[in-house]
């Protein structure tokens, strides 16, 4: 395990990680894709409140740690706030400038860290991508850092966008699909060179998204 993991990212193994184990079948393809070392963007599609727990979750079996944005009022909450302070997440404010979050997790990536976004932006049906939001094309740019699709699949039939429910299965199936890092090249404020990052961002998700769903197909 790398240095990345410290204590409180140890507890949440121990924790969140024995907790998901338990409540899914977890298959993951496409792990030796992760990084070992050095700073990247990780995009995922967004079908659960969970999809973090199930991107974060490879990661930590290779040493390595994510950090995502979390509203700043969450840090003030009693249990929730140590919490994301000790795992480093970023917080964003309410009505900050348009580039001031994006240049907050850029530099995550530029320090050697792995930054994670869902670039839909917003809990879906999971049955197609959202439209793609282009904040993640420019956050890469900024950092000038590859981006890693992570497609997803599963999530969602424990806790969908309508909110947790218990119907069956008992223990749900979730896939976790990570692909080949996009590389990036082109500058942060070019319309067309985020619009071209964006649409690749695109296609491998989407691309990933069917990987996942074969890992766990819909009778699982």
């Amino acid at each position: 395990m790398s240095g990345e993991i410290d204590a409180w990212w140890t507890v949440a193994h121990a924790t969140v990680g024995t907790l998901a184990g338990a409540a899914f079948r977890i298959r993951v393809r496409g792990a030796r894709n992760i990084p070992r070392a050095g700073g990247a963007l990780v995009a995922y599609n967004h079908v659960s409140v969970l999809d973090a727990i199930f991107v974060g979750l490879p990661l930590l079996r290779v040493g390595r740690t994510i950090r995502c944005f979390a509203l700043a009022e969450e840090f003030d909450k009693p249990l929730l706030g140590p919490a994301l302070k000790g795992l480093q997440q970023i917080p964003i404010r309410r009505g900050a400038g348009a580039w001031e979050p994006l240049e907050q997790m850029a530099d995550v990536i530029r320090e050697g860290g792995l930054a994670g976004i869902a670039p839909e932006g917003t809990v879906g049906s999971g049955d197609q991508l959202q439209l793609i939001q282009k904040g993640a094309a420019r956050v890469a740019l900024l950092a000038e850092a590859p981006v890693i699709p992570i497609g997803l699949w599963g999530p969602q039939r424990r806790w969908p966008k309508a909110g947790l429910h218990y119907r069956g299965p008992v223990r749900p199936t979730v896939g976790v699909a990570i692909g080949a890092p996009l590389a990036v090249e082109g500058d942060p404020k070019s319309r067309p060179d985020v619009q071209g990052l964006t649409d690749r961002i695109r296609d491998a998700l989407a691309t990933e998204v069917d990987v996942a769903r074969r890992l766990a197909p819909d009778r699982s």
